[in-house]
């Protein structure tokens, strides 16, 4: 073991001796601590995530969901959807069906894909490639999701960006590192996901995976990934309660080898929704709300976000 990893481990050892919780904590298992390139691996894949955080989500500006009909925009607090800057009026959307389309009146100084043009029918997120709207610094496109339909805006100078204090993590610990086994489903079970909308949608199972974790065996349900390009589970567990993101955290896997996959809870993150309102996550499903207290990947200050 390297010094460096040797003194975080002692003082590790040494807050939970000051917090009187040293034998809750270790009875079970002490720290496993990694070798230099998971470390290094580790770090590349948090750069990562941090990226597409100041990327898709950081920016985000608002979210409007649009009635059917007209709905007039701009910075004027006369319109439907009231934009937080740029022109006081700058166009419409039109509802019809679950169908957008877009007139921009010459103030909006707005391109629609790259292109300008005063009017527009405009592709959702849903079909895998949205029509953007660039106009100043905001970005703007159409997200459908069940029933609704929305206008999705980022501002590319959104402070968030550069308020945005980094990911958490607890200290890594190949203890929350374990194989487990794979349970492909029939394609016939569904479960029911929840998202912070308070929609629920039924949903195929893909399948389950069973671990053990400080000795108890537990499953998880996969309703999205294929075994044989990685698994995606979001998971809320006993930490949520004080430590972790209460709607659940997300885990990805690399594909299933012969029938066993591993689960590294160290990489556990938070969803979007905890950095911005204007995103519309899923829940942890009944299913994946474990039982069991998971003391890895990454934390939630609770404190910092009161809107939640």
């Amino acid at each position: 073991m390297s010094s460096d990893s040797r003194a975080s481990r002692i003082s590790y050892v040494a807050t939970l001796l000051v917090c009187g919780v040293l034998v809750m904590t270790t009875a079970a298992s002490p720290v496993a601590a990694p070798d230099a390139a998971y470390v290094q691996s580790f770090e590349k894949w948090k750069a990562d995530q941090t990226d597409d955080l100041k990327q898709k989500w950081l920016p985000l500006a608002g979210l409007y969901w649009l009635k059917p009909g007209a709905s007039p925009f701009g910075s004027a607090a006369d319109n439907a959807v009231v934009f937080p800057k740029g022109p006081a009026h700058a166009g419409e959307f039109d509802l019809a069906g679950k169908a957008v389309s877009l007139k921009l009146l010459p103030d909006a100084h707005a391109t629609i894909a790259g292109r300008s043009a005063a009017s527009a029918i405009l592709d959702p997120d849903t079909s895998g490639h949205p029509t953007e709207i660039e106009m100043g610094s905001l970005r703007f496109h159409v997200i459908v999701r069940g029933e609704r339909v929305g206008i999705r805006l980022k501002d590319l100078e959104s402070p968030a960006v550069a308020k945005f204090k980094g990911m958490t993590f607890y200290p890594l610990d190949l203890n929350y590192r374990v194989t487990a086994k794979w349970e492909p489903s029939d394609g016939k079970k569904t479960i029911d996901v929840p998202n912070v909308l308070g929609d629920v949608t039924p949903v195929p199972v893909a399948g389950t995976v069973v671990f053990n974790i400080n000795g108890q065996e537990q499953r998880l349900t996969a309703w999205s990934g294929d075994s044989a390009k990685g698994l995606s589970f979001v998971f809320n567990d006993l930490t949520a309660k004080t430590d972790t993101y209460p709607g659940g955290r997300f885990l990805d896997t690399d594909p299933v080898v012969n029938g066993t996959v591993i689960l590294d809870f160290n990489r556990a993150y938070n969803p979007p929704c905890a950095v911005t309102p204007y995103a519309t996550c899923p829940l942890a499903p009944k299913e994946n709300r474990l039982q069991v207290a998971i003391a890895a990947g990454e934390k939630f200050d609770k404190s910092s976000h009161a809107h939640h």
